[in-house]
Protein backbone atom coordinates (compact mmCIF):
# COMPACT_ATOMS: atom_id res chain seq x y z
CA UNK A 1 0.00 0.00 0.00
CA UNK A 2 1.26 3.40 -1.16
CA UNK A 3 1.63 5.58 1.94
CA UNK A 4 1.23 9.92 1.02
CA UNK A 5 4.21 11.81 1.10
CA UNK A 6 2.02 14.10 3.05
CA UNK A 7 2.60 14.22 6.34
CA UNK A 8 1.01 17.12 8.46
CA UNK A 9 0.50 20.75 8.90
CA UNK A 10 3.59 21.77 10.83
CA UNK A 11 2.18 23.04 14.39
CA UNK A 12 2.78 21.81 18.21
CA UNK A 13 1.10 18.51 19.36
CA UNK A 14 -1.66 19.60 21.42
CA UNK A 15 -2.63 22.90 19.03
CA UNK A 16 -5.15 22.41 16.16
CA UNK A 17 -5.24 24.71 13.21
CA UNK A 18 -9.75 25.28 13.20
CA UNK A 19 -10.92 27.08 10.53
CA UNK A 20 -14.87 27.28 12.37
CA UNK A 21 -17.13 25.11 14.77
CA UNK A 22 -20.87 24.50 14.04
CA UNK A 23 -22.03 23.08 16.98
CA UNK A 24 -25.59 22.01 15.91
CA UNK A 25 -24.58 19.58 12.96
CA UNK A 26 -27.44 17.42 11.29
CA UNK A 27 -25.64 16.79 7.92
CA UNK A 28 -21.74 15.26 8.98
CA UNK A 29 -22.78 12.05 10.34
CA UNK A 30 -25.78 10.54 12.79
CA UNK A 31 -27.36 12.78 14.91
CA UNK A 32 -27.09 15.84 16.01
CA UNK A 33 -23.23 16.74 15.93
CA UNK A 34 -20.77 19.34 16.82
CA UNK A 35 -18.74 19.70 13.18
CA UNK A 36 -15.42 21.59 13.46
CA UNK A 37 -14.16 22.43 10.25
CA UNK A 38 -10.23 22.16 10.73
CA UNK A 39 -8.04 24.59 8.17
CA UNK A 40 -5.68 23.66 5.44
CA UNK A 41 -6.58 20.63 2.39
CA UNK A 42 -3.97 19.79 -0.21
CA UNK A 43 -6.95 19.70 -2.94
CA UNK A 44 -8.56 22.16 -4.63
CA UNK A 45 -11.49 20.91 -5.71
CA UNK A 46 -13.55 22.77 -8.21
CA UNK A 47 -16.83 22.67 -6.24
CA UNK A 48 -15.38 23.38 -2.90
CA UNK A 49 -18.13 25.28 -0.80
CA UNK A 50 -15.13 26.25 1.91
CA UNK A 51 -12.41 27.30 -0.78
CA UNK A 52 -11.09 29.54 2.25
CA UNK A 53 -10.00 25.99 4.11
CA UNK A 54 -7.59 25.35 1.55
CA UNK A 55 -4.97 27.74 2.77
CA UNK A 56 -2.63 25.98 4.98
CA UNK A 57 -1.75 29.15 6.77
CA UNK A 58 -5.16 30.72 8.58
CA UNK A 59 -7.62 29.32 11.00
CA UNK A 60 -7.51 29.96 14.66
CA UNK A 61 -5.29 27.97 17.07
CA UNK A 62 -7.19 26.38 19.91
CA UNK A 63 -5.58 23.93 22.26
CA UNK A 64 -6.43 20.15 22.61
CA UNK A 65 -8.11 21.57 26.07
CA UNK A 66 -9.97 24.24 25.19
CA UNK A 67 -10.98 22.46 22.10
CA UNK A 68 -12.39 19.80 24.20
CA UNK A 69 -14.15 22.20 26.74
CA UNK A 70 -16.17 23.61 23.90
CA UNK A 71 -17.58 20.09 22.77
CA UNK A 72 -18.40 19.69 26.39
CA UNK A 73 -20.96 22.49 26.71
CA UNK A 74 -22.77 20.64 23.73
CA UNK A 75 -22.42 17.15 24.91
CA UNK A 76 -26.48 17.44 26.49
CA UNK A 77 -27.52 17.57 22.36
CA UNK A 78 -26.04 14.66 21.09
CA UNK A 79 -28.48 12.33 22.60
CA UNK A 80 -27.71 8.78 22.02
CA UNK A 81 -26.56 8.62 18.37
CA UNK A 82 -25.09 12.39 17.85
CA UNK A 83 -20.98 13.10 18.86
CA UNK A 84 -18.19 14.95 17.09
CA UNK A 85 -17.52 15.38 13.61
CA UNK A 86 -13.95 16.47 12.02
CA UNK A 87 -13.86 18.11 8.56
CA UNK A 88 -12.30 20.68 6.49
CA UNK A 89 -10.05 20.95 4.83
CA UNK A 90 -8.37 17.77 5.22
CA UNK A 91 -8.51 16.77 8.95
CA UNK A 92 -5.71 14.13 8.38
CA UNK A 93 -3.34 16.96 8.09
CA UNK A 94 -3.16 17.87 11.63
CA UNK A 95 -3.57 14.44 12.67
CA UNK A 96 -0.84 14.30 15.35
CA UNK A 97 -2.67 16.56 17.41
CA UNK A 98 -6.44 14.49 16.39
CA UNK A 99 -5.26 11.93 18.39
CA UNK A 100 -5.00 13.07 22.20
CA UNK A 101 -8.40 14.77 21.00
CA UNK A 102 -10.05 12.24 19.93
CA UNK A 103 -8.81 10.28 23.41
CA UNK A 104 -10.07 12.77 25.56
CA UNK A 105 -13.74 12.47 23.66
CA UNK A 106 -13.50 8.78 23.62
CA UNK A 107 -12.68 8.63 27.55
CA UNK A 108 -15.90 11.01 28.34
CA UNK A 109 -18.05 8.69 25.78
CA UNK A 110 -18.25 10.61 22.99
CA UNK A 111 -18.87 9.14 19.53
CA UNK A 112 -15.91 10.47 16.92
CA UNK A 113 -16.69 11.20 13.48
CA UNK A 114 -13.97 11.87 10.72
CA UNK A 115 -14.60 13.50 7.24
CA UNK A 116 -11.89 12.86 4.85
CA UNK A 117 -11.09 12.97 1.16
CA UNK A 118 -8.37 10.24 2.20
CA UNK A 119 -5.03 11.58 0.60
CA UNK A 120 -3.02 10.86 3.54
CA UNK A 121 -2.78 7.41 5.25
CA UNK A 122 1.04 8.45 7.34
CA UNK A 123 1.08 6.62 10.86
CA UNK A 124 -0.07 9.43 12.96
CA UNK A 125 -3.53 8.71 10.65
CA UNK A 126 -3.02 5.45 10.99
CA UNK A 127 -3.42 5.42 14.63
CA UNK A 128 -5.68 7.78 14.67
CA UNK A 129 -8.27 5.20 12.29
CA UNK A 130 -7.55 2.53 14.48
CA UNK A 131 -7.91 2.93 17.54
CA UNK A 132 -9.93 6.71 17.96
CA UNK A 133 -12.42 7.27 15.11
CA UNK A 134 -16.15 5.04 15.37
CA UNK A 135 -16.86 6.59 11.78
CA UNK A 136 -15.11 7.90 8.21
CA UNK A 137 -16.74 9.81 6.21
CA UNK A 138 -14.49 9.08 2.87
CA UNK A 139 -15.57 11.27 -0.05
CA UNK A 140 -14.80 9.91 -3.44
CA UNK A 141 -13.93 11.86 -6.20
CA UNK A 142 -14.19 10.70 -8.76
CA UNK A 143 -13.77 6.74 -10.20
CA UNK A 144 -10.87 8.02 -13.10
CA UNK A 145 -7.39 9.25 -12.52
CA UNK A 146 -8.16 11.88 -15.77
CA UNK A 147 -11.57 13.10 -13.76
CA UNK A 148 -10.03 12.58 -10.22
CA UNK A 149 -7.25 15.16 -11.80
CA UNK A 150 -9.68 17.30 -13.14
CA UNK A 151 -11.62 18.40 -9.91
CA UNK A 152 -9.51 17.95 -7.69
CA UNK A 153 -6.11 19.91 -9.16
CA UNK A 154 -4.01 16.66 -7.77
CA UNK A 155 -2.76 12.92 -9.26
CA UNK A 156 -2.81 9.69 -7.92
CA UNK A 157 -7.19 9.18 -7.11
CA UNK A 158 -5.58 5.67 -5.78
CA UNK A 159 -5.02 7.41 -2.56
CA UNK A 160 -8.55 7.41 -1.67
CA UNK A 161 -9.07 3.38 -2.41
CA UNK A 162 -5.81 3.23 -0.21
CA UNK A 163 -7.76 4.57 2.91
CA UNK A 164 -11.21 2.91 1.92
CA UNK A 165 -9.16 -0.69 1.66
CA UNK A 166 -6.97 -0.07 4.84
CA UNK A 167 -10.38 1.02 6.89
CA UNK A 168 -12.39 -2.09 5.64
CA UNK A 169 -9.26 -4.18 6.89
CA UNK A 170 -10.27 -3.17 10.21
CA UNK A 171 -14.06 -3.86 9.66
CA UNK A 172 -15.09 -0.46 11.59
CA UNK A 173 -18.20 1.69 10.11
CA UNK A 174 -17.52 3.61 6.92
CA UNK A 175 -19.64 6.44 5.35
CA UNK A 176 -19.18 6.81 1.79
CA UNK A 177 -19.60 10.55 0.00
CA UNK A 178 -20.22 11.43 -3.34
CA UNK A 179 -20.93 14.92 -5.14
CA UNK A 180 -23.25 14.15 -8.05
CA UNK A 181 -22.19 17.02 -11.16
CA UNK A 182 -24.98 17.13 -13.65
CA UNK A 183 -22.84 15.84 -16.78
CA UNK A 184 -19.17 15.86 -15.08
CA UNK A 185 -19.55 13.15 -11.87
CA UNK A 186 -23.61 11.45 -12.31
CA UNK A 187 -22.67 10.02 -15.35
CA UNK A 188 -24.49 6.32 -15.34
CA UNK A 189 -21.16 4.28 -16.01
CA UNK A 190 -19.14 6.07 -13.37
CA UNK A 191 -21.94 5.44 -10.62
CA UNK A 192 -21.69 1.69 -12.07
CA UNK A 193 -18.07 1.46 -11.18
CA UNK A 194 -18.29 3.20 -7.87
CA UNK A 195 -20.27 0.71 -7.28
CA UNK A 196 -18.56 -2.33 -8.40
CA UNK A 197 -15.65 -1.33 -6.91
CA UNK A 198 -17.30 -1.34 -3.46
CA UNK A 199 -19.84 -3.69 -4.07
CA UNK A 200 -18.02 -6.18 -1.55
CA UNK A 201 -16.97 -3.78 1.20
CA UNK A 202 -18.24 -5.08 4.41
CA UNK A 203 -17.72 -1.79 6.31
CA UNK A 204 -19.32 0.49 3.73
CA UNK A 205 -23.21 1.65 6.04
CA UNK A 206 -24.13 4.11 3.29
CA UNK A 207 -23.47 5.89 0.17
CA UNK A 208 -24.58 9.77 0.83
CA UNK A 209 -24.88 11.53 -2.35
CA UNK A 210 -24.79 15.64 -2.20
CA UNK A 211 -26.60 17.04 -4.88
CA UNK A 212 -24.20 20.03 -6.20
CA UNK A 213 -25.03 23.66 -5.36
CA UNK A 214 -23.02 27.11 -6.23
CA UNK A 215 -23.73 28.06 -2.40
CA UNK A 216 -19.90 28.75 -2.22
CA UNK A 217 -19.12 30.87 -5.10
CA UNK A 218 -18.93 34.16 -3.15
CA UNK A 219 -16.29 32.80 -1.09
CA UNK A 220 -14.53 31.93 -4.55
CA UNK A 221 -14.97 35.68 -5.69
CA UNK A 222 -13.94 36.62 -2.00
CA UNK A 223 -10.81 35.16 -2.75
CA UNK A 224 -10.38 36.47 -5.74
CA UNK A 225 -10.43 33.48 -7.35
CA UNK A 226 -12.43 32.46 -10.61
CA UNK A 227 -14.57 30.06 -10.12
CA UNK A 228 -14.50 27.14 -12.21
CA UNK A 229 -17.81 25.29 -12.63
CA UNK A 230 -19.42 28.44 -13.30
CA UNK A 231 -21.72 27.12 -15.93
CA UNK A 232 -22.23 24.08 -14.18
CA UNK A 233 -26.36 23.39 -12.90
CA UNK A 234 -27.81 21.89 -10.01
CA UNK A 235 -29.69 18.85 -9.92
CA UNK A 236 -33.28 17.87 -11.33
CA UNK A 237 -35.30 15.59 -9.03
CA UNK A 238 -35.40 13.32 -11.65
CA UNK A 239 -31.45 13.14 -12.25
CA UNK A 240 -31.11 12.11 -8.24
CA UNK A 241 -33.89 9.42 -8.41
CA UNK A 242 -31.87 8.07 -11.55
CA UNK A 243 -28.85 8.13 -9.73
CA UNK A 244 -29.73 6.18 -6.25
CA UNK A 245 -31.59 3.96 -8.70
CA UNK A 246 -28.32 2.85 -10.00
CA UNK A 247 -26.55 2.61 -6.48
CA UNK A 248 -29.45 1.14 -4.63
CA UNK A 249 -28.05 -3.03 -5.79
CA UNK A 250 -24.50 -2.26 -4.83
CA UNK A 251 -24.99 -0.76 -1.20
CA UNK A 252 -26.95 -1.02 2.18
CA UNK A 253 -28.04 2.50 1.88
CA UNK A 254 -28.15 5.58 -0.46
CA UNK A 255 -29.41 8.56 0.39
CA UNK A 256 -29.43 11.70 -0.79
CA UNK A 257 -27.53 14.07 1.83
Amino acid sequence: MLLSKIEAIKTPDNILRVHSIETFGTHDGPGVRCVVFLQGCKLKCQYCHNPDTIAIEGGKAYSVDDLYEIIVKAKPYFGKNGGVTISGGEPLLQAKALIPFFKKLKADGIHTALDTNGRILNHFAMELLDELTDLVMLDIKHMTEEGYQEITGQKNKQTTFNLAEYREKSNKPMWLRYVLIPELTDKTELLESMGAYFKDYTSIERLELQPYHKLGVHKWKALGWDYPLESARENTDQELESAVAVLKPYFKQVSVN
